[in-house]
C-alpha cells in the first residue's frame, strides 16, 4: 500500500488514494469503460421533447395534468378512487394492475390546502434538503470553494424539483424526501431518516427500494435496531399498498385497459438518459452530459464515507431498475435519485487524480541485507 497523496478538494484522501499501481490501472480501465458505456445514451430512445408552448401543456405534461385533475376532483368533494378512475379513463390510461393508481397521500394533502400553500411547502422541502446537505458536506471538503461547487451541483440536480408546475408530480416530492432522509441519517440518530423515508414511500411506493437498501446497510453494519426501524417502515408501506390495492379493486371495471407491462429492457443508456433530462445536464449537449453522469457515479465511489456508499448503491439500484423495467414514458422514475446525482462530480477530481498518480507509480522497494 502506497502513501496517499495530499487531497486536492477533499478533507481526506479518496477511496482510491492507496491503491497499488496494478489496481489503479485496473480501476482506470473500468472508469474508461463506464464513460464509454454512458455514450449508449446517445442512441437510446427518450420521452418525446416538450414544445415549451404553454398552449401545449396538456400534451407536454400529460401525467401532471392528470394528477392536477384528480386533485381538483377531490377538492370539489369527490372521493379519491372514483375520481382517479374517471380521470384515468378520460385520459386513456390503463387502470390495471392497481399500481397504475398513485397512492392517495399527495392528492389528499393537496386537495385540503390552497394551491399556493402546497407550492410553498414544496419550496420549503427543497430548501430544507439543500441546507441538510450543506451541513452534511461541510466536513467533506478542505476549503470553501469546493463546497460551494458541490452545492451548485446539488442545485443542478434539484432543478426539476423547484418548478411550481410540477407540484402535483409524486416523484418530485418522493425524491426530495429520499434526499433529505439520506442527509439527516446518522448512526446514533436514524429515526428522522426512517420517518422521512416513510414519507417518501407513502407518496410514491417505488421509493420502497430505498427503504430496503437502507435496512440492508444497517444490518451489514451491525446496527440491528436501525435495521428493524427500516423494516418497520417497509411493513407500514406493505399495509398501505394492501389497502390501496383493495380500494382500487372496488372502482376498476372488467373492460378497463391494462398496462403494457414494465419490461422495457432499454439498458444502461436509458438510465443515463433519464439523469441528463432530469437535472441541469439537460442544458448541455448529450455527448457531454452522458459522460458527466458516469463521472458523477465514479465520484460517489471515490468519497471515503459511509454515506457515499449508500448513495452509490441506491443510485445503482435505480439504474438497474430503469435499465430493465423502464419505458420511455416512465423516465421520471429517475427523479427519485436525481437530487444527489451530480454532487458526485465534486468528489471525482480527487478520485481521478489518485488513480492516475497510482497507475503511474513505478517506485520499488529494495531490501538490502547487510552482513557484519
Amino acid at each position: 500500500m502506497r502513501r496517499p497523496p495530499a487531497p486536492l478538494w477533499l478533507s481526506q484522501p479518496s477511496r482510491f488514494a492507496t491503491l497499488s499501481a496494478g489496481r489503479a490501472r485496473v480501476a482506470l480501465a473500468l472508469l474508461a469503460m463506464l464513460l464509454l458505456a454512458t455514450l449508449l445514451a446517445l442512441g437510446t430512445p427518450g420521452p418525446p421533447p416538450v414544445s415549451g408552448d404553454p398552449a401545449n401543456r396538456a400534451d407536454d405534461q400529460t401525467d401532471v395534468v392528470l394528477y392536477e385533475t384528480i386533485v381538483e376532483g377531490v377538492r370539489h368533494g369527490g372521493s379519491y378512487y372514483p375520481v382517479a378512475a374517471d380521470a384515468l379513463r378520460a385520459g386513456d390510461y390503463p387502470l390495471r394492475p392497481f399500481v397504475t393508481f398513485r397512492l392517495p397521500t399527495l392528492a389528499m394533502v393537496q386537495a385540503a390546502l390552497p394551491a399556493i400553500v402546497t407550492t410553498m411547502l414544496l419550496y420549503l422541502l427543497a430548501a430544507t434538503t439543500a441546507l441538510a446537505w450543506l451541513a452534511r458536506l461541510r466536513s467533506a471538503f478542505s476549503r470553501g470553494p469546493p463546497l460551494i461547487i458541490a452545492m451548485a451541483l446539488l442545485a443542478g440536480g434539484m432543478m426539476a424539483f423547484v418548478q411550481s408546475d410540477l407540484v402535483a408530480f409524486h416523484e418530485v416530492w418522493a425524491g426530495l424526501f429520499v434526499a433529505l432522509s439520506l442527509a439527516v441519517r446518522r448512526p446514533d440518530n436514524w429515526t428522522p431518516a426512517v420517518a422521512l423515508g416513510l414519507a417518501a414511500v407513502l407518496i410514491r411506493e417505488t421509493a420502497g427500494l430505498y427503504l430496503a437498501l437502507m435496512a440492508a446497510f444497517a444490518w451489514i453494519e451491525g446496527d440491528r435496531r436501525e435495521a428493524l426501524g427500516w423494516v418497520a417502515a417497509i411493513g407500514v408501506l406493505a399495509l398501505a399498498v394492501g389497502l390501496h390495492a383493495h380500494a382500487v379493486a372496488q372502482v376498476v371495471r372488467p373492460l378497463d385497459p391494462a398496462s403494457p407491462g414494465w419490461s422495457g429492457m432499454l439498458g444502461f443508456g436509458f438510465f443515463v438518459r433519464t439523469m441528463t433530462i432530469s437535472t441541469a445536464l439537460a442544458l448541455a449537449p448529450e455527448w457531454l452530459a452522458a459522460p458527466l453522469v458516469g463521472l458523477a457515479l465514479f465520484g460517489w465511489a471515490a468519497w471515503r464515507d459511509p454515506l457515499a456508499l449508500r448513495v452509490l448503491a441506491i443510485t445503482g439500484s435505480y439504474a438497474l431498475v430503469l435499465a430493465l423495467f423502464g419505458r420511455t414514458d416512465t423516465f421520471y422514475w429517475g427523479l427519485l435519485v436525481a437530487p444527489t446525482m451530480l454532487v458526485g462530480l465534486a468528489f471525482a477530481l480527487d478520485g481521478v487524480r489518485d488513480l492516475i498518480v497510482g497507475a503511474l507509480d513505478r517506485r520499488r522497494i529494495t531490501v538490502t541485507r547487510m552482513v557484519r
